[in-house]
């Protein structure tokens, strides 16, 4: 079959060996590659409830059949392991400019395996795999350790991944980094490689995909080109990227802000859209094979942090550090995600914690004094994290430890360990449904749903009918992440166009009801895993502050009842074919 090398590597780094493996076509035929290919590999691989910092936890690379084949929207790998976060399935995506070298070294994944005695570097080419000190670079930060993968070795067209010190401690939600600003941020997936001891990982080779049509491929790829210029999404992502949504989840009351209490912020203005493109100097930036240049080349012109550039803020890192933590300036949250960059930290999980901490401290549960909007302490404790100092030992173990520690268990805001991304369940109960269900826990990629429900798709409140279009974004979501491809190409690429790239890019020939046949067997496989982790159906809930306080948006209220999240379930679990508990009925075919 096209698109795929049919070839996996493994990488035991307890002896520092490594040997390759030929996958069959039937596994791509049922499991497509990236998230599919990863979870049809952890199920078959690796035995349930170990310790996720364990040298028995495997840490996957995958790719699928149209990275590296000129596809827009392909230049993306994903990253899987179960997380040291949840102890569920991780699995988490970055762009940039990596998935091409992975790619070109030959394999359709990296599975690393055991843990090496000292820090290592590896470099995997199509021709081998080279181990290389790292303790030298054993706690230096992720610019510096990628900077030296990528030029100390001369290779040209090479890419590299690292972690930072917060991989390093195996802080449960530390990031993988490549292209200095991109990462597989959630979950914890840096940690995993730090209980390995891989400080980064050099790729490059000659190796290319084979497509089933090339011309296809070609004619696929100019049409897009044209007819892209004038669709409205990548008109916003060209102009503003993700930072428009400031200004529209403040304006409808679902912006969380102040730990999760209110649904706008007081002076949103001043960390919108608006105000980075009018007092920073952006520049739209593009991924590779991408052009809707979402990303926003930023430098601080003036003050304190005069000088800085990076990219970003993205929309999340805005809402986690300026909503829940009240920072009210774009150079600080900017100055923030610099530092979350460095030390290798997902900013999401962090900001939330900051802001969990701000209120532990308000409420006297803690010995630490640091409040809202007050930047350098939240800079001190998100370096307390990543060496695991004194409080930050608590934190370095994800929300669930630390609201055990501080006795404040009903007043976190996660989902199985993972804290929700900016928008409130409260208003968007199909989001609440997203949070509840996601097999990483409160996600908010898996299905995008609050895209649907700001849009008018389906009203914000309405229950019926909602899990039904919900598993629709998902499914499809799914195998954007099977492919691997972007999540912004999700109103771009539907149903008829990823069936076209698949066929094109495979040879499969297949229709839009083998497309969803293929995402729930990927669904069914990784709930399975997550089964087998000690999953149950209580898992599937919202934090109980949702359900008992409700968002005053203008004069009215707004929240999500108990019984309203238990008949989404239900109609989710059934849509599925699963149980009442959430069981999948039916073995995952292909294992």
């Amino acid at each position: 079959m096209k698109g795929y090398f049919n070839k996996i590597l493994i990488i035991n780094l307890t002896d520092h060996t490594f040997y390759g493996e030929e996958i069959p076509d039937s596994v791509y035929q049922n499991f497509l590659g990236g998230k599919g290919l990863a979870i049809y590999l952890m199920l078959k691989r690796q035995p349930p409830k170990i310790d996720a910092l364990s040298h028995e936890n495997n840490f996957i690379i995958a790719l699928g059949p149209i990275n590296d084949t000129g596809i827009w929207g392909s230049s993306r790998y994903g990253v899987f392991t179960k997380s040291p976060l949840t102890g569920f399935f991780a699995h988490s995506y970055s762009g940039g400019r990596l998935a091409e070298p992975i790619s070109r070294t030959g394999y359709d994944a990296i599975i690393l395996t055991g843990a090496s005695k000292e820090p290592v570097f590896i470099t995997v080419s199509d021709e081998s795999v080279e181990f290389r000190d790292a303790r030298l670079f054993w706690g230096k930060d992720t610019y510096t350790t990628e900077d030296y993968l990528l030029n100390n070795r001369g290779i040209k067209r090479a890419g590299a991944l690292v972690i930072g010190p917060a991989g390093e401690n195996c802080v449960s939600f530390a990031s993988v980094v490549n292209n200095h600003w991109r990462c597989a941020g959630r979950t914890g997936v840096g940690a995993v490689l730090g209980s390995k001891k891989v400080k980064g990982i050099l790729f490059y080779g000659n190796k290319k995909r084979e497509v089933y049509d090339a011309q296809a491929v070609k004619t696929f790829c100019d049409e897009w080109l044209q007819k892209a210029k004038t669709h409205p999404s990548t008109k916003s992502y060209k102009n503003v990227g993700t930072t428009g949504l400031v200004s529209l989840i403040n304006t409808i009351g679902a912006f969380p802000n102040r730990y999760w209490h209110e649904g706008t912020m007081e002076g949103w203005e001043k960390i919108s859209a608006e105000e980075l493109h009018t007092r920073y100097t952006v520049k739209p930036h593009a991924c590779n094979r991408c052009f809707m240049e979402c990303g926003r080349l930023t430098t601080v012109e003036h003050g304190r942090h005069k000088g800085l550039k990076i990219e970003g803020p993205e929309y999340e890192t805005i809402y986690a550090f300026g909503g829940l933590c009240l920072v009210d300036r774009l150079d600080e949250i900017i100055y923030l995600n610099d530092v979350c960059d460095r030390l290798g930290i997902d900013t999401i999980t962090a900001g939330n914690l900051a802001a969990f901490t701000i209120e532990a401290s308000l409420m006297g549960r803690i010995k630490e004094k640091i409040d809202y909007g007050d930047v350098d302490a939240i800079v001190s404790l998100l370096n307390k994290i990543a060496y695991r100092e004194g409080i930050g030992e608590v934190l370095a173990q994800g929300i669930v430890n630390a609201a055990k520690e501080w006795g404040l268990e009903d007043f976190a805001i996660h989902v199985k360990g993972l804290e929700p991304a900016g928008y409130d369940p409260r208003f968007f109960k199909g989001m609440g449904l997203a949070y509840a269900t996601s097999d990483r826990g409160a996600c908010h990629l898996r299905s995008t749903f609050f895209r649907a429900e700001i849009s008018g798709m389906i009203p914000p409140d309405k229950i019926e009918g909602k899990a039904e279009m919900f598993i629709d974004y998902e499914d499809r979501l799914t195998l954007q992440d099977s492919l691997v491809l972007c999540r912004f190409y999700r109103d771009l690429y539907l149903w008829d166009e990823l069936v076209k790239i698949v066929r094109i890019t495979t040879g499969m020939d297949i229709d839009e009801k083998g497309l969803e046949a293929i995402a729930g067997r990927i669904q069914d496989g990784t709930r399975t895993f997550n089964i087998n982790e000690g999953l149950v159906r209580d898992h599937d809930n919202l934090p109980s502050r949702f359900f008992n306080e409700p968002l005053k948006i203008g004069k009215g209220e707004h929240g999500i009842a108990r019984e309203e999240l238990e008949k989404l379930k239900d109609d989710y679990y059934s849509l599925r074919g699963w149980s009442k508990e959430g069981i999948p009925l039916k073995p995952v075919m292909g294992l």
